[in-house]
């Protein structure tokens, strides 16, 4: 194959388009991430839990709609936002370091021995770092291309999952965290950079 006609790849451009500037760009890959834990559980500050994930899910962001009705028509502006929670699921190893920390987090939320709660959010709130890096390795270092801090952190929901004869897949655990407030990184990543705004009153955009 000619390498010109590789230009021919993709969708064609529109006539003020140049494919030179817009070609087929390298998506990132679903299985080239690590995530950390920091101030998860007791044992160490910084839990690194790449090696045992299965998978984890990145951010879902939902805002409400508020409905304004005018004479014939309804307007909708976007209210208050929600962070749905995230899902990791967890290979659950035969040193018992997965089960520790998961419990370590779940007793921190709440003492289930003296049926005490914790005081504050502090007490036992932690912040996830999920990182979506090129595939670099050993001698080449990966670099980091995206990633998702989670402020505010806690477990919502810890599943030790089923077992059974009839398979020889590990066992698993699965927790489902929600967070505060979640930013990408670097700056001008996305999320939580600053962007400029106009300032105005109407609540509808409107055409030329």
């Amino acid at each position: 194959m000619a390498i010109s006609t590789l230009s021919k790849f993709t969708v064609p451009l529109a006539n003020d388009q140049s494919s030179a500037s817009q070609g087929l760009l390298m998506p990132k890959l679903q299985y080239r991430f690590r995530a950390i834990l920091e101030g998860f559980g007791v044992s160490t500050p910084r839990s690194e839990l790449t090696k045992q994930i299965i998978d984890i899910t990145r951010p879902n962001l939902t805002f409400d709609n508020v409905t304004l009705d005018v004479y014939n028509s309804k307007v909708y502006v976007a209210g208050k936002h929600t962070w749905e929670p995230i899902t990791i699921n967890l290979r659950d190893d035969v040193n018992n370091s997965v089960t520790k920390l998961v419990g370590e987090q779940i007793q921190k939320q709440f003492d289930f021995f003296e049926q005490s709660s914790a005081a504050s959010g502090i007490d036992y709130k932690f912040t996830a770092r999920i990182e979506m890096l090129d595939g670099g390795n050993g001698a080449s270092a990966p670099n980091v291309l995206e990633t998702w801090e989670l402020y505010g952190a806690y477990v919502e929901n810890v599943n030790y999952n089923t077992l059974a004869y009839n398979v020889s897949e590990p066992a698993t655990i699965t927790m489902s965290m929600q967070y505060d407030n979640a930013i990408q990184t670097p700056q001008g990543t996305g999320i939580g950079t600053t962007v400029a705004r106009t300032i105005g009153t109407l609540s509808t955009g409107g055409g030329q």
